[in-house]
């Protein structure tokens, strides 16, 4: 029997009892969205940004840069160190004559080879070292000694340490500051910040990173990249842009304290050490 519905009537009507087609399933989060913070993120250095730096070593010659012949040359655009059993180089460094810095950032590029240590020594100076302190690694007995160590290629100061993994103590080394020659020795470890001050020893404040896990970042028998960073009496060690060791020296008679002359080091047998990139930038 006939309703007798208008037209738009019917038109409501199928639309109500038509199928409706399956929705996809939404899945709800149970903890909200993080917050994006207002304020801009600072970018990671571009390492090859040179901007107000001044090469010191320009690839080719040993030009400003004094070491011993027998060790140190250029090769492939590096200033290389050579150390082996038949012609051991002891405890000695290539020293930058061209500036002596006091505030500055410095960055280059290091690789060590085969064993023994290298480090890169700043704020330093020149002369005869203390009895038994130059080290220099084993030397079985027959072998050739190395030459004696000499007051032009003998470096006393704060250095950004850098030694092959041949065993775990040796591999704990990288990144930390040493005091090479003034009997202060291992001043911040790597992971560590520590302050120092007149009259009592230094006292760590705060912690960078576990020592054995920061060595993650460290690239053995490869280049890395190494900055340093020295404000004062603030001195801040970056290996491949990790942080690893910050002292803060408040002692103004320390021996950290003063300007001073760049060096570069070998220490071991066997051992090869290179260097490469090599860029100072002074702070006034």
């Amino acid at each position: 029997m006939a309703l007798g519905l208008g037209l738009s009537t019917a038109r409501t009507i199928s639309a109500q009892t038509a199928p409706v087609a399956a929705q996809p399933a939404q899945t709800v989060s149970s903890s909200p969205a993080p917050a994006r913070s207002p304020y801009a993120e600072s970018k990671p250095i571009d390492f090859e940004n040179h901007t107000g730096f001044v090469e010191i070593f320009d690839g080719k010659t040993l030009k400003d840069w004094d070491g011993n012949p027998d060790v140190w040359h250029v090769e492939d655009g590096s200033i290389v160190g050579v150390s082996t059993r038949e012609k051991p180089a002891g405890n000695t460094f290539i020293v930058y004559h061209g500036s002596e810095p006091k505030d500055f950032d410095l960055k280059l590029e290091i690789k060590v080879e085969y064993g023994g240590g290298s480090g890169i020594q700043y704020r330093s100076t020149l002369g005869m070292p203390p009895p038994g302190g130059t080290g220099g690694g084993p030397i079985r007995a027959g072998e050739p000694q190395p030459p004696p160590p000499q007051a032009r290629w003998t470096m006393f100061g704060p250095q950004a340490d850098f030694w092959y993994p041949v065993n775990p103590v040796h591999a704990s080394y990288t990144g930390q500051l040493y005091s090479q020659n003034t009997g202060r020795r291992i001043i911040a470890w790597r992971g560590e910040v520590v302050s120092s001050v007149a009259g009592l020893p230094p006292v760590r404040v705060g912690n960078i990173g576990d020592r054995t896990a920061l060595g993650a970042f460290v690239k053995d028998g490869e280049w890395n990249q190494y900055t340093i960073m020295v404000r004062g009496g603030t001195f801040i060690h970056i290996l491949n842009g990790q942080l690893m060791a910050v002292l803060v020296d408040d002692d103004p008679a320390s021996s950290n304290n003063v300007d001073g002359l760049i060096g570069l080091q070998i220490e071991g047998v066997p051992s090869k050490v290179s260097f490469r990139n090599i860029w100072l930038k002074k702070i006034d």
